[in-house]
């Protein structure tokens, strides 16, 4: 039966035989009355009651009432009495077929409206301009490039002449399906072109990329609408071309063109693009009065321009507003995308804390969850390295039935991995088992971060023998793992491969592994070299690399070249800055210590607080140097100066010269700063509230220092328990008196 199909709109289904009624005599009273509620959206039981009088009068016999009623009937949105009144028609013409394909289409039943334009050739109908512009349209939903052909075919041989409606349907639907060739000679042959036309055939240039013909169309346009403004902003916005995207906008607003919903959106796109706040403001007042209703489309654009602007309590505002003009919608669309995108902003901030007890809320009233919010909050466990949290979202990912797809998948081996836990990544990683870019590089990054640079480049060699074509940051995970593993010729070879048989264009991280590649080898004079070649003076990020090489091999005079091409850039990063101290205290040279805090100083410089966190039962305990605000303290700083002597015993000593914060300090005094480092502890506490055969890991949001690690490796010794310690660039599994880095960081 036809009512199928506005429940399958794909559906391809033959409609039944018509029930044929008697002919009878026109009621002109129930005629009018039908033209009069054909435009109206009517309630049902008053175009129930037209439907029974017009079958009692006899007047349904007549087919320009029968029309109208089928007209009312959609009107208002009731398909299923529509069908069957169509079914119960006796007779039926161009309009009565019309009024249905045409209803199909525009509610996306497009299959649906297919079939019943087939049977209506089958029937000898012949369609008219109304009918083919909605066929078209559904030829272009559906990307039925064969079958719109077939309709302009069609067309042709039966000499329809067209109008600009059906001309402007044929070209959507040329631009739509891609056939951009037919697109152009179609558009070249028109004889009368209106905005619509215009519109259409910049969208299409800009979709090919060739934004030069967009823009020369848009500026031959005399009056502009909305709409063309709407579609060169956004096209140029997606072509990369923000400024001139955003130069338009404010010539928009010198033309006196109103906006309207979609224009708000976009140029809330544009400024999350730029991250230009004060743009953002001044749109979100010109929205407030413009007396546009702010409806969730509107409302989530708003929000997650807040969220990539930086600015959380604008956002969180815009947010807690919601239920005010949502209320609580069963899970409306409008709500979901809030609620994910307010996740996401927290995570992207780096407000993970308030990301989980957003998610947690979310889970409390029941709201749908998408994987946009599961991904964003899988990222914040991975960021923060919180395990059990993750593997708690994990649990509800598999209890919702959420498809372990590549995205997903990527996104938990990425938190599995950062949490310390590189063999869960592993079993999610074989799990997948899909040949996708995204999954594969996630693990070789993964086997990266963990100092197994064989396994990653194994995995890595595995995938391109495999056809799996390998992109920029599949190039930065292999090259980080050729670095930490001193594969020095193996990244030289995997840095031409990408230049060479990938075309990929390095990047700053693609020059900044190579740097490190050769300077953790302590090949300076390659160093040298490979940034003459490349040119690259100006990356600061590179010069930062080679000092911190330099500080690894304890080279002054090496550190203090690059230093000056470094430090001369006026950099407010601390950094560097620390590093040359370091350099120089290691060498005892107090006075250039002195000489960099001073310069520092003056600068404004200030160097990031140290901070060390570790996770005990579901709770996130963080500390900082010399810490004492933690409720256990005392239990922690005893078990700590116990520790540290007994592994004195066994050949640990302590390093005065790394104590950075006071260079005045007198060495006893430096030795109790350095038992007392953030991830020390974390150590302690760890140890002293975990069972002796559990793992503990830490997380360290700066480079692990020299003294701090010999002190992992003897305690892994002593207690026979294994540590696992993340820093700012790796992981470092102490086991037995080991480190998995091989003393190589």
């Amino acid at each position: 039966m036809v009512s199928t199909y506005c429940l399958t709109p794909k559906a391809h289904l033959k409609i039944p035989t018509i029930v044929v009624f008697l002919l009878k005599k026109l009621s002109p009273f129930h005629f009018h009355h039908c033209k009069f509620y054909s435009h109206h959206s009517l309630p049902f039981p008053t175009t129930s009651s037209l439907h029974v009088k017009a079958i009692k009068d006899g007047s349904f016999q007549n087919l320009d009432v029968a029309n109208h009623l089928l007209n009312v009937y959609v009107k208002s949105k009731n398909l299923n009495h529509a069908c069957k009144l169509f079914d119960e028609m006796p007779r039926r013409d161009v309009r009565t077929w019309t009024i249905l394909v045409s209803t199909f289409a525009r509610v996306g039943s497009n299959g649906a409206a297919l079939e019943l334009f087939k049977n209506m050739q089958n029937e000898g109908i012949k369609p008219n301009q109304f009918t083919l512009s909605s066929v078209l349209k559904c030829c272009s939903s559906l990307s039925e490039l064969k079958i719109g052909k077939g309709v302009h075919g069609w067309i042709l041989r039966n000499g329809v002449v067209f109008d600009v409606i059906l001309e402007n349907a044929l070209f959507y639907f040329y631009v739509k399906c891609e056939d951009f060739g037919s697109a152009k000679w179609l558009f070249e042959s028109m004889e009368e072109k209106n905005s619509v036309t215009c519109n259409i055939m910049i969208g299409a240039y800009l979709d090919t990329g060739n934004v030069d013909k967009a823009v020369d169309l848009f500026r031959r346009q005399g009056l502009k609408g909305v709409s063309i403004w709407n579609t060169i902003i956004n096209g140029l916005m997606r072509n990369g071309f923000e400024r001139i995207a955003l130069k338009l906008l404010y010539e928009m607003v010198k033309d006196g063109t109103l906006f309207n919903e979609v224009t708000f959106s976009i140029a809330l796109v544009l400024v999350s693009l730029l991250k230009d706040l004060e743009l953002g403001k001044q749109i979100h007042g010109r929205v407030l009065l413009s007396g546009i209703h702010v409806d969730g489309f509107l409302r989530n654009s708003l929000i997650d321009m807040y969220c990539k602007c930086g600015e959380m309590k604008m956002a969180l505002k815009v947010f807690e507003k919601m239920d005010t003009y949502f209320g609580r919608n069963e899970n409306s669309i409008e709500e979901v995308i809030s609620w994910s995108s307010i996740i996401s902003g927290l995570v992207l901030n780096g407000e993970f804390e308030d990301a989980f007890k957003t998610f947690t809320s979310m889970v409390r009233k029941d709201i749908d969850i998408d994987a946009f919010s599961i991904t964003s909050i899988v990222s914040a466990c991975a960021s923060f390295g919180v395990l059990e949290l993750g593997r708690q979202v994990h649990g509800l990912v598999q209890k919702m039935g959420h498809k372990l797809d590549a995205h997903l998948g990527s996104s938990l081996i990425d938190m599995y991995a950062k949490c310390g836990n590189l063999d869960d990544a592993k079993r999610i990683f074989k799990q997948t088992n899909y040949m996708n870019v995204v999954l594969w590089t996630s693990m070789v990054y993964s086997y990266a971060l963990h100092g197994r640079g064989r396994e990653a480049v194994q995995l890595f060699e595995f995938s391109m023998s495999h056809g799996l074509l390998p992109n920029e940051v599949t190039f930065i995970g292999v090259l980080t793992a050729c670095s930490h593993a001193g594969l020095v010729e193996e990244g030289c070879r995997y840095f031409r491969l990408m230049k060479e048989v990938y075309g990929i264009k390095p990047g700053v991280e693609h020059f900044t592994r190579m740097v490190d590649l050769y300077g953790r080898a302590g090949q300076f004079k390659e160093i040298k070299k490979f940034i003459d070649e490349n040119g690259i003076h100006h990356l600061r990020a590179v010069w930062r690399s080679f000092l911190s090489s330099c500080r690894l091999h304890r080279d002054i005079e090496m550190a203090e070249w690059v230093s000056e091409n470094l430090l001369r850039c006026k950099t407010l990063d601390a950094g560097p800055y620390v590093l040359l101290s370091n350099i120089y205290a290691i060498k005892e040279r107090w006075e250039e210590v002195a000489t960099v805090r001073r310069l520092m100083q003056s600068r404004g410089v200030k160097k990031q607080p140290c901070q060390s966190w570790i996770q005990i039962r579901n709770q996130v305990h963080a500390f900082i140097m010399d810490d004492r605000s933690h409720p256990q303290k005392n239990e922690i700083c005893a078990y700590l100066y116990k520790l540290i002597g007994r592994l004195r015993k066994i050949g640990y000593s302590s390093d005065g010269k790394l104590v950075m914060q006071d260079v005045e300090k007198k060495q006893g005094e430096g030795e109790m700063l350095l038992g007392f480092h953030s991830e020390k502890l974390a150590t302690a506490y760890g140890i002293i509230s975990t069972a002796s055969q559990t793992p503990i890991r830490i997380m360290k949001n700066l480079r692990i220092c020299d003294d701090c690690h010999n002190f992992m490796r003897y305690t892994s010794q002593l207690l026979d328990k294994e540590i696992i310690v993340r820093d700012i660039h790796r992981f470092h599994h102490f086991k037995h008196g080991c480190c998995s880095c091989g003393d190589y960081w």
